[in-house]
């Protein structure tokens, strides 16, 4: 039996300029180092840039799935039962919703360098959370995806 693909899936990868940040960081350790010679020099451009691009890579491999009745947003798995509406939010709304609207008690996938988001309604009245925010580069289509994977 074949499993059926996931009706949304995004990685939230850094950007590219997070790699190059990765190499310059690798490139300050080997002229910290240079004082001691070629080799350490060498080392510390190797382990620098290692652990920048390790550190860079890491932050940016969270995902958002929609996969059969769930919603997956990062270490969160919600099921699809306990959301509500989901409000598309453009760079605007996204930044009014990450800073001067938001709710301490809210989950926040947060990546600041993805512009659009996504806000879903927490209808669960057992969970405090009142609602997701998910850094998304296409809110469109996960909230396509959330209305069509709900039960009626």
């Amino acid at each position: 039996m074949q499993l059926s693909a996931a009706p949304y899936e995004e990685r939230l990868t850094a950007p590219r300029t997070w790699w190059l940040i990765s190499f310059l960081v690798g490139v300050s350790m080997a002229l910290i180092l240079l004082p001691f010679g070629t080799l350490p020099m060498l080392g510390g451009l190797a382990g620098g840039t290692a652990v920048a691009a390790v550190a860079a890579s890491s932050y940016g491999s969270v995902r958002i799935r929609v996969v059969g009745d769930s919603l997956i947003a990062g270490e969160a798995k919600i099921p699809l039962a306990a959301l509500g509406e989901a409000e598309v939010l453009d760079a605007e709304g996204a930044r009014a919703w990450r800073t001067y609207k938001a709710d301490p008690r809210a989950f926040l996938l947060l990546r600041a360098y993805i512009p659009t988001a996504l806000r879903v309604k927490v209808t669960d009245p057992q969970d405090p959370t009142p609602y997701l925010y998910l850094s998304t580069r296409e809110p469109e289509r996960l909230a396509e995806a959330l209305r069509t994977g709900k039960p009626a």
